[in-house]
């Protein structure tokens, strides 16, 4: 383990410019940022000469589910926090709809210890709202949890919130974010039963978008948005994934100060319901996967801030299970690992910029969350850093994923970059496709006032 790394030559992309200077990491954190390189480093210092790559803040994934406890057969923490290291993601924040559910504060002080056991990177994760337990909620410990998952539209066991007075209570007496899923079950169960009438139990998959439809998500969407604006809820809406909705949204204040947030995610911008002849039920997501007019909507909407944050809402299945018909195959896929990637092609193909890139994955992220000294280089921030060229290209095989579930929607692509190093608190878990495995991430903290 190394108390001092010095990476030179680097290309930073932060703050919204790009320069070129060098770090020196001691004890975890930067301890400064420097333009020449200086003849005195401590011996042992680790010396990374970064020529011709970029420097970024570590990705911060404000959705995942790694599956543990009780999902292990398809991902665990172990695993999925080795994948998304290797994809720059430094810190992620965890759904609760594992086995048992997380919907109690002691459940989710012992999925603290299981993230302090096994992940490499830096970990949160959210208690979820049931109808019924309002009390664990108003008693969170707003420090230290990212904070609340609301289903409002899902039939995960007892978590899909639908009784009206029961929002009204979660939204009105919350002290932290109120991250939300929204699509409404009502319109997606009357859709379903119209498909089945037609089809019977074999309805295609190209019905997927056509049954959880752009009603369905604006309706629950636009009804969190009115419900939060009047309570005052700080809340943040969960990957988008139609155009009709991104007209919530505000773009006239700083996301740091906004009221209301929103998130998409990376497979509804890569991703149109063209491509479901080609992938099949791989690419079966909830929220859908609509059409390419929605996509390009969603990414105008992220480029002129109207979305805050790009994240992946990686939830991986076995393959088997992800290849069955379309009324049994789950939805959810795996993402971790090249999410970056996937934003790095967008910025080859001219699309969006790396300064773009860096404010939706890093920098915003920590500011909507308040997490304490994280998402941007700068003196005294913990040293969460990754290393990437541009120049070098990534090609997804089986024989180079890290899921547990071992398969990716974008298996035989070739991305145009290639995550080389990832720094967690300071020290090298990842370079060159190789693992410290001594390495754990940190709980991460929250400063709210």
């Amino acid at each position: 383990m190394n108390s001092v790394t010095f990476i030179k030559n680097a290309r930073i992309v932060n703050e919204n410019k790009i320069s070129k200077k060098n770090i020196l990491i001691k004890s975890g954190f930067v301890e400064d940022i420097l333009d020449t390189i200086p003849a005195d480093l401590p011996e042992n210092t680790l010396i990374i000469d970064a020529e011709g790559k970029i420097l970024i803040p570590g990705i911060i994934d404000d959705q995942v589910h790694f599956r543990e406890p009780g999902l292990t057969h398809k991902a665990d923490i172990y695993s999925e926090s080795r994948a998304a290291a290797a994809g720059g993601i430094t810190s992620f924040m965890e759904m609760p709809n594992t086995m048992p559910q997380t919907t109690s504060n002691e459940l989710l002080e012992e999925k603290y210890l299981l993230g302090a056991q096994q992940s490499a990177v830096n970990y949160s994760f959210y208690l979820g709202a049931t109808n019924d337990n309002i009390d664990e909620l108003k008693n969170i410990d707003r420090e230290n949890v990212c904070g609340i998952k609301v289903f409002m539209g899902s039939s995960t066991g007892n978590m899909l919130v639908d009784r009206p007075e029961s929002l009204r209570k979660i939204f009105s007496l919350s002290n932290v974010l109120i991250a939300c899923h929204c699509e409404d079950e009502a319109t997606i169960r009357r859709n379903l039963e119209t498909h089945k009438n037609i089809y019977g139990e074999e309805i295609p998959l190209r019905c997927h978008s056509d049954i959880r439809s752009e009603e369905a998500c604006y309706l629950s969407s636009s009804y969190a948005v009115k419900l939060a604006e009047e309570l005052g809820t700080r809340l943040h809406v969960l990957h988008l994934s139609t155009g009709k909705e991104t007209d919530l949204f505000d773009n006239h204040i700083k996301p740091k100060n906004k009221k209301i947030t929103a998130e998409v995610c990376v497979h509804h911008l890569w991703f149109s319901e063209d491509d479901y002849q080609k992938f099949g039920t791989r690419i079966k997501w909830n929220p859908a996967i609509k059409k390419p007019a929605d996509r390009e909507q969603l990414f105008e909407a992220l480029l002129i801030d109207k979305i805050d944050v790009v994240a992946t809402d990686h939830a991986p299945h076995t393959e088997s299970e992800k290849l069955q018909s379309y009324l049994k195959a789950p939805s959810g896929g795996p993402l971790v690992q090249h999410s970056l990637n996937v934003m790095l092609e967008f910025y080859s193909d001219g699309k969006i910029s790396l300064e773009k890139i860096v404010e939706k994955m890093c920098h915003t992220p920590a500011d909507i969350f308040n997490i304490n000294k994280r998402g941007y280089i700068r003196k005294g921030y913990y040293a969460d850093l990754v290393l990437i060229d541009l120049n070098s290209k990534t090609t997804v095989c089986k024989e180079n994923l890290l899921y547990k579930c071992a398969w990716s929607p974008f298996e035989s692509y070739t991305f145009k970059s290639e995550i080389t190093h990832t720094f967690v608190n300071g020290q090298l878990v990842y370079e060159n496709g190789k693992f410290n495995d001594t390495v754990r991430g940190m709980r991460l903290k929250f400063e709210r006032t």
